[in-house]
């Protein structure tokens, strides 16, 4: 459904990107910020039924500027390697390529933005800092914690595992008392990586319950 396309970040750094555009008019467009796998097969899933929804969808290749075009699955040792790029990460670059995405689409109509993993954190950093938005998704970013005290300045939702060993209880707790004004949801058995039906740790009866959730606060935000 979707091609490959460049963006420019406001350093002129080009980067890739995965877009892909409903059949009809757009409601909107939603920028999906990847897990640390890269914008690989699922991303662009996600994309893909982000346009069946009726949103042009932009997937930016945010590990471009250290490691371009990368592209990861879900064995153990590609998960092992992986995780090199969240041992130091550049957010001031991501949310740059972030932007660049959210520029890119802005003239579609309202844009959203969602992220999964290491992309669940930016997309919350994005809707505290970033313009263009008017709302903002996470799914179980670790580094949200981190970042709490800043507040998004567009509606925000986020999704979290209650089994995830990476990301504690206490953890989300923090975030809840930090931002009473952020939609959080914990799901019960759910572990980290749980929307993504690829991945070990899938778990259909959250992720049936997350995407709709998703989806209802894009359809209410995204006007």
């Amino acid at each position: 459904m979707g091609h490959d396309i460049k963006l420019t970040a406001s350093d002129n750094f080009q980067l890739g990107a995965y877009r892909a555009d409903p059949t009809g008019a757009p409601k909107g467009a939603v920028v999906v910020i990847q897990e640390i796998f890269g914008v690989n097969h699922h991303i662009r899933s996600v994309c893909d039924r982000l346009a069946k929804e009726g949103y042009v969808a932009l997937a930016p290749s945010i590990f471009d500027r250290t490691s371009p075009n990368f592209q990861s699955g879900y064995s153990p040792d590609e998960i092992a390697e992986a995780r090199k790029f969240v041992a130091n990460p550049d957010w001031a670059a991501m949310l740059r390529d972030a932007q660049a995405a959210i520029d890119a689409v802005k003239s579609v109509g309202p844009v959203g933005i969602i992220g999964f993993c290491l992309g669940g954190s930016i997309a919350y950093v994005a809707a505290a800092r970033l313009s263009g938005l008017s709302a903002a998704i996470g799914y179980y970013g670790g580094a949200v914690v981190r970042f709490a005290d800043e507040k998004p300045k567009v509606p925000t939702q986020l999704h979290f595992g209650e089994k995830d060993t990476g990301i504690p209880l206490t953890d989300v707790e923090t975030i809840k008392g930090k931002r009473p004004d952020v939609e959080v949801f914990i799901y019960a058995n759910a572990q980290h990586g749980f929307h993504c039906d690829e991945r070990a740790s899938y778990d259909k009866a959250s992720a049936d319950i997350a995407w709709p959730r998703s989806m209802a606060f894009f359809a209410e935000h995204l006007k």
